[in-house]
């Protein structure tokens, strides 16, 4: 960790662990039947990409898949779905994330959506009542800005926003592709596998 005052952190699969194969069992037994197509571990196609790009609301995300299922589904079977993702968020990492808060500047760099966010920013997220805005300095949401990782414009503005200097970073995330992009801007880089406890990088 010599000579690194920042860490930005992946969310699922880093600090959440995820069930990539429930998300899509559920959304197919709420009658999605190309979800398989659609759900990826780390980028996701079509509509959910485009739910994650800010490019649909919550309801237009709602009203959109409907539309593709052709079926009349209620908006809490859809969050259903989605929320087969969250296999745990594991308490040693929300430790983790505490100690190191008191010693780095940390950052959250995730392609996420405005259904994951809205428990996760709320007292649900973790078993003492926090939300995951109390461990970090700043979230940078794919949805919020408009871009999902790899594209390298999601780096800029992080980079731009927060005033970070990249070869003072380190970059945590369980993508190679994110990891690759990370390091073309001088991150320094570690890629875990979905709930890997990689505590001991840190020394």
């Amino acid at each position: 960790m010599y000579n690194i005052k920042n860490i930005v952190f992946d969310l699922g699969g880093v600090i959440i662990t995820l069930d990539h194969e429930r998300a899509v069992k559920r959304f197919l037994e709420i009658g999605v039947d190309n979800a398989r197509e659609l759900l990826d571990p780390y980028h996701q196609k079509g509509i959910f990409l485009d739910l994650e790009e800010g490019k649909l609301s919550r309801e237009g995300f709602y009203d959109a898949l409907r539309k593709e299922a052709d079926k009349n589904i209620p908006n809490e079977n859809i969050d259903y779905g989605w929320f087969g993702f969250l296999k745990e968020t594991p308490d040693y990492k929300l430790e983790m994330l505490e100690q190191l808060k008191k010693r780095y500047n940390l950052f959250l760099l995730s392609n996420t959506n405005p259904i994951i966010m809205s428990w996760a920013r709320t007292g649900d997220f973790s078993g003492k009542g926090k939300s995951i805005e109390d461990y970090f300095d700043k979230l940078y949401l794919s949805y919020e800005i408009g871009i999902t990782k790899p594209d390298k414009k999601i780096f800029d503005y992080l980079i731009a926003d927060s005033g970070i200097d990249p070869k003072e970073t380190l970059f945590i995330d369980d993508g190679a592709a994110n990891i690759e992009a990370g390091k073309t801007f001088g991150m320094k880089t570690y890629q875990p596998k979905n709930g890997e406890d990689f505590r001991e990088i840190f020394g």
